[in-house]
């Protein structure tokens, strides 16, 4: 099922019968994952609306819909008239100033918050002093007086607890109550017991305005820390946003030596507004505008925050570069290639954002409960109170001296109150709807920072499940760019003649065999002969009329297939690629070409062996040269997969996947786009084509084997996260709300206070995101 729903999925975005679009916005007022599964719910009962997720770390949600029947601006308006302050993106991603208004916004909260838990710190202080009697410190009389303490309690709920209560409030008004509901439901109930104590004291009820308080600030200094934690945890792609240029220096099309003429008369415009094919200038220590290919000039360029790589590369003319690299020593001149959203950086922009709103299935529970977790935590809290009130404080008469004074005539009544409070305040859904999240953003970015840019929090969980790893062999293990060692002739043919007629066919081709005996061609200086009406046969070769006479350059099997005869005779070689030459059906020549290995293959398959990972090499190659590559890699013959046609890589995935083997697939040609999908994870080398890129499930910007190891490294360290993180969340509120309900009491005594509770609602949301950054401690 999860194989056929992989291609399904594929197959649908792409069909042009069903058309979609995507729409991103803001979310603001998200406190926790009920307010997520809130979003989510208004925007799938839209009509037209085809999927939604959101993201609580990064408050974006994305919104999948069917083309031109949703408008953004409804949408966000609908969100807005919930209380869900929304606003639609300005284009389908974020922009350096986008990126730097949401920085902006997000100290200036930071800030606000400190503000709070400062003044919430003050009257927590002045309330506490007050108590310090019952340690045997002196006191102040007016510490000890409830009026004053009635006071800063209200000034704690009036200001900083102000927010907190009114959204509160108002979340449970409109049916989707969050943890601001359960903090004010708290807050405000013993808020109103201590006050009504105070006003009548014939009732004898304990005052202990101390408690909502405390409560307050313990909630307050919880979201503060929690909110500088999340902020580190998008710090990668707002730094990633940040590298977008913003200006470039436009150039009249240059002529031969007439660079510097063309230096002077340049005009700075807006990096967004380059036309593809324009000519830009760009000057040492400046960030080059768009993708392009240099004209003229040769410098070294920066591309760490493309690929992680610190040391600079030397570019000269002929060369590509990347938008965001920063041009270190020289003035150059460029040809634009993609601009905009169509350049790299804003690819893995793009990439890395969609990381981050894709859930891993994983948090589907935890979706499930919070959507019904507050209403539960609410009739627990009710329960909670009835149970002590009506028949808990009979059952159990000596629990009351531990929740209330022995003065008070109604102890059993605020005993069930306070029990009910710190049910309230205890039960922590944001830590639920910050598990996933937040260690995906922490994982992506620490990805992207290291030129690995995974697409998902699914695809981490099918990386965690990986039993498999199937390399294509040219290009992926080899280095791509093949010689050719020996020219042999058949039948007294000449050795020269038989290069220049292979060469000759092969301009027609743009495989790297091709290029490499055109190559061996031009050093031996041998001119290529007039040919035409070139046919290609994929995965068996080409041929061309060369002299009025047909010759075909290929493979043994593709060249028994148009009836040309292999004697027993015929010359072969062992472990290197066979190029056969035949005039006329008449076999003439061989080639033989040898593709090295990387110089990192073997001690990649040595890690991901070691990571408990059967290697496999899938090729169309000849069975002995496949076999000779394995065995430098020390690998069994059962672990090669030879002689198999592009269009037979897909059912060499598929027949492994039936074996019950969970597999991913590494390659980087278009041929391997298939199997990239066909794969439970696809992991595509960014120097191969785009449509492998836009396949694979994880693009590695480096040119680096090690990268596959680290890769799967980095997903199965978030991936643990993850899992760490719920087990935390859920393993938090089973635990702490029975023992806020009173479990523990009858037995051991044992009673939280409100405050208490309220301390550790906060702990359970910090850990949860402090768990996720220590991802940063394992891979720096």
């Amino acid at each position: 099922m999860q194989l056929a729903s992989k291609t399904d999925v594929q197959v649908e975005s792409t069909s042009p019968q069903q058309s979609k679009e995507t729409i991103i916005l803001d979310v603001g007022g998200m406190k926790c994952a009920g307010c997520v599964n809130a979003v989510e719910r208004q925007l799938t009962q839209q009509t037209g609306v085809i999927s939604a997720r959101v993201n609580l770390a990064t408050e974006v949600a994305t919104v999948e819909c069917e083309a031109n029947t949703v408008e953004a601006e409804e949408l966000a308006q609908k969100l807005t008239d919930t209380g869900f302050p929304s606003q639609p993106r300005s284009g389908s991603r974020q922009t350096a100033e986008a990126s730097e208004n949401l920085a902006q916004r997000h100290r200036q909260e930071i800030r606000q918050q400190i503000r709070r838990v400062v003044t919430c710190g003050l009257l927590i202080l002045l309330s506490g002093i007050g108590h310090l009697h019952h340690f045997g410190i002196g006191h102040l009389p007016i510490l000890n007086n409830m009026w004053f303490h009635w006071g800063l309690a209200t000034i704690a709920l009036l200001f900083p607890g102000r927010a907190i209560i009114i959204d509160g409030i108002r979340s449970l008004l409109r049916n989707a109550p969050n943890m601001n509901t359960l903090v004010g439901l708290g807050t405000i109930t013993a808020y109103t017991t201590s006050f009504v104590a105070l006003l009548f004291p014939q009732l004898g009820w304990e005052c202990f305005f101390d408690e909502p308080v405390m409560l307050l600030g313990f909630i307050l200094l919880g979201k503060t820390l929690e909110q500088q934690a999340r902020h580190r945890a998008t710090n990668a792609l707002q730094s990633l946003i940040a590298l977008q240029p913003t200006m470039a220096r436009l150039v009249p099309q240059p002529q031969p030596n007439q660079e510097d003429k063309n230096i002077e008369q340049a005009v700075e415009i807006p990096a967004e507004q380059v036309r593809v094919g324009e000519w830009l200038k760009v000057l040492p220590g400046e960030k080059i505008p768009v993708d392009g290919e240099i004209f003229s000039g040769k410098t070294t360029v920066n591309e760490s925050m493309l690929t992680g790589e610190s040391m600079p590369v030397v570019k000269q003319s002929g060369e590509s570069v990347a938008a965001g690299t920063i041009n270190q020593s020289g003035v150059i001149i460029i040809q634009a290639i993609r601009t905009a959203e169509n350049t790299t950086l804003a690819h893995i922009v793009s990439l890395v954002e969609n990381a981050q709103t894709r859930k891993a299935p994983i948090q589907n529970l935890a979706d499930k409960v919070a959507g019904y977790f507050t209403y539960g935590v609410m009739s627990i809290a009710t329960i909670t109170f009835l149970f002590w009130y009506g028949i808990g404080t009979q059952i159990w008469p000596d629990v009351i001296n531990f929740g209330a004074s022995e003065m008070a005539t109604h102890a059993s009544l605020l005993l069930s109150m306070k029990l009910a409070i710190a049910v309230l305040v205890i039960a922590c859904p944001c830590a639920l709807g910050l598990a996933t999240p937040t260690a995906i953003l922490v994982g992506s970015g620490i990805g992207a920072e290291r030129g690995l840019l995974i697409k998902g929090g699914d695809i981490l969980e099918r990386v965690h499940q990986l039993d498999t790893v199937v390399f294509d062999k040219t290009g992926t293990l080899t280095t791509g760019h093949p010689t050719v060692t020996d020219c042999i002739s058949i039948e007294n043919s000449n050795s020269d003649t038989i290069l220049q007629l292979a060469a000759t066919v092969e301009q027609g081709s743009d495989h790297p065999i091709a290029k490499a005996i055109i190559n061996q061609a031009q050093q031996q200086e041998l001119s290529l002969l007039p040919a035409e009406d070139f046919q290609t046969e994929v995965g068996f070769g080409v041929s061309a009329m060369v002299n009025n006479q047909r010759v075909w350059v290929g493979n043994q099997q593709g060249l028994i297939q148009q009836g040309i005869e292999f004697l027993e005779n015929t010359p072969n070689v062992t472990g290197k690629t066979a190029v056969y030459v035949a005039v006329e059906k008449q076999l003439v020549g061989l080639i033989a070409v040898s593709d090295p290995l990387k110089e990192d293959a073997k001690s990649t398959v040595k890690q991901l062996q070691k990571m408990g990972l059967r290697v496999i090499i899938l090729t169309g190659d000849r069975a002995d040269v496949a076999t000779s590559i394995a065995q430098q890699l020390d690998l069994e013959p059962e672990n090669v997969l030879a002689e198999v046609r592009p269009d037979g890589k897909v059912k060499a995935i598929t027949d492994l996947q039936q074996q019950g083997q969970r597999v991913a697939m590494v390659g980087d040609g278009i041929n391997d786009a298939p199997a990239l999908a066909q794969a439970d994870v696809g992991i595509g080398l960014h120097t191969g084509t785009d449509v492998a890129m836009e396949t694979a499930d994880i693009v590695l910007m480096r040119d680096s084997l090690m990268d596959v190891v680290e890769s799967i490294r980095l997903s199965r360290s978030t991936f643990n996260k993850i899992r760490q993180n719920l087990f935390w969340a859920f393993g938090y509120n089973t635990l702490g709300i029975p023992v806020a309900a009173g479990l523990l009491l009858p037995s051991f005594g044992i009673i939280l206070s409100p405050a208490a509770a309220g301390a550790f609602m906060a702990f359970s949301s910090v850990s949860v995101v402090t768990n996720s950054l220590l991802l940063r401690r394992k891979f720096s």
